[in-house]
């Protein structure tokens, strides 16, 4: 997954780069070119069949079984995810950066919107649930670890000495007191100041787990978008080939 993951973003900014090219580059003609016609072919297909199959294997339930004979659906939304990135990389290179009608300029910022929430809800968040378990788990093992401190803290001294000597301004006082200062790092420092430093520990990784967790609130809805963008992707893709029809293919004259 990482190494998937490096190579869609590395194809996602090489996309970005491509369309800010217009700012140094422009072709009016190139899109009407033979050679602009066969990217934008390519782009078309590559953008609508594998993402077409996709959905209809996780939707449909006769044509998933059926198709679920020849390839998984992981292997569907890898192609899925591929070819769509390489479909709209085409489609830039289609356009010769000439965004010069309304619906050209729609088209492109719907494709480029649905790209980058594909890519966001298959990678990022994936990474950001991955992590989000492991501060979980580590949360757990920081607890066990404190709890098995202040046991052992209880066992050996008084409650009265014990809280005085791990909290706040009675620590201070207390380790002056007892001529614990400076305070030893690691395994072998007294056991109030290792409990010291699992408090503060736990209270990094809870924090961590809380914004997180916000993010992950606030990006849950990433499927809808996508979904929408993509239909209206789709929506204008239909009129820009059906005018493109209608007005005459210039690289096939």
């Amino acid at each position: 997954m990482k190494r998937e993951r490096t190579i869609i973003g590395s194809l996602l900014l090489l996309q970005l780069l491509l369309w800010l090219g217009f700012f140094i580059h422009r072709s009016p003609r190139f899109p009407g070119s033979l050679s602009g016609g066969v990217l934008a072919i390519s782009a078309a297909l590559l953008m609508v069949v594998p993402p077409l199959l996709y959905s209809a294997a996780k939707r449909v339930k006769w044509f998933k079984e059926k198709i679920g004979k020849l390839v998984s659906l992981g292997v569907l939304l890898t192609w899925h995810v591929y070819t769509s990135i390489i479909g709209a990389i085409f489609a830039i290179l289609h356009t010769g950066h000439r965004f010069e009608s309304a619906v050209g300029i729609w088209l492109t910022t719907l494709m480029m919107l649905t790209v980058l929430s594909g890519f966001l809800g298959r990678y990022y968040l994936s990474y950001s649930s991955t992590e989000l378990r492991e501060k979980k788990d580590l949360l757990n093992l920081l607890a066990t670890e404190y709890n098995q401190l202040t046991e052992a803290l209880a066992k050996q001294s008084n409650p009265e000495i014990t809280y005085a000597a791990t909290h706040g301004w009675m620590r201070k006082a207390f380790n002056s007191f007892t001529g614990t200062e400076p305070i030893e790092e690691g395994p072998k420092a007294p056991l109030s100041v290792r409990a010291i430093r699992l408090t503060e520990a736990i209270a990094d990784v809870e924090y961590a787990i809380k914004t997180h967790e916000a993010l992950k609130r606030r990006t849950a809805n990433w499927l809808t978008a996508h979904i929408i963008t993509s239909c209206a992707f789709y929506m204008l893709l239909i009129i820009h080939i059906w005018s493109a029809i209608y007005f005459g293919l210039r690289f096939f004259k």
